[in-house]
């Protein structure tokens, strides 16, 4: 029997705890990595999960965050920047102050990890960065001038570092989800005025009808990560329902996976 794509080798995962960033984890972790979580909370991780304490928008404590998970990983190969927070509203919306703290936190974040991991990746005979962006990098969504504004920053970094990184034998790809079923999203519903109404717009939009998925959005990830994506650099990797390529009929929109009345096709 062969050995597991992934076996040997150490990946960070910002954002690990929840979401897409804990889906990935434990797919990189079902598929040999050893794996560590960079979370502002981080206990609680199901095991073989290495759960470490870090704030993205703190130079120092990613600096040391990192430094940890090497040691205790024995090296960094693979560097998930996941972490990530939301944003909405039209450019009228929002005062200076939160366009820096979610710049701070989804664009300046991934420079801090990144250049934190380097010196780990470099000693790496398959090193590979993944960045999670968004599809409001490439489509225009109402309501979002700020996040967009950020994952745009996001898309254009992934690219340019790609190229700066190429002839360290370093990959950097993002992926670009389109509307996924995580922790933010429930927030978002739980206050809107109609939450099952809200849902059934988001399934709407996208032409598969229905959300995302976290497990989806991680075998993207793990995918670019592994060694079978290895002349796969400066790519973006669109998980959003055909989003930002399909212009279809309206639809009525089916029901989430998992539902009752949801049936797989």
């Amino acid at each position: 029997m062969s050995a597991p794509e992934l076996a040997g080798l150490a990946a960070v995962v910002t954002g690990g705890a929840s979401g897409i960033g804990l889906a990935t984890a434990l797919l990189l972790a079902s598929r040999g990595a050893r794996v560590a979580c960079l979370d502002l909370a981080p206990e609680g991780l199901p095991e073989p999960l290495v759960g470490i304490r870090a704030d993205v928008s703190d130079d120092a404590g990613v600096r040391a965050a990192v430094d940890q998970a090497a040691q205790r990983l024995g090296g960094i190969d693979i560097l998930v920047n996941n972490a990530g927070i939301g944003a909405q509203g039209t450019i009228e919306d929002n005062p200076d102050d939160e366009w820096r703290r979610v710049f701070d936190v989804n664009v300046f974040g991934i420079v801090r990890t990144t250049r934190a991991a380097l010196p780990h990746l470099r000693r790496s005979h398959h090193a590979a960065i993944v960045n999670t962006c968004s599809i409001a990098a490439t489509a225009g969504l109402p309501d979002r001038a700020l996040y967009s504004a950020t994952k745009g920053a996001v898309l254009s970094l992934t690219r340019a570092t790609a190229a700066d990184l190429v002839a360290a034998g370093i990959r950097v790809n993002c992926v670009n989800p389109g509307t996924a079923d995580t922790p933010w999203i429930g927030r978002l519903l739980d206050r809107a005025a109609d939450p099952e109404a809200e849902r059934a717009a988001l399934n709407a939009r996208q032409p598969t009808g229905r959300l995302v998925t976290a497990d989806e959005v991680a075998a993207a990830i793990a995918y670019l990560a592994s060694p079978l994506a290895g002349s796969t650099t400066g790519a973006d990797l669109a998980v959003d329902g055909g989003m930002s390529g399909l212009r279809t009929r309206p639809r009525t929109p089916t029901p989430d996976p998992g539902s009752p009345h949801h049936t797989a096709r």
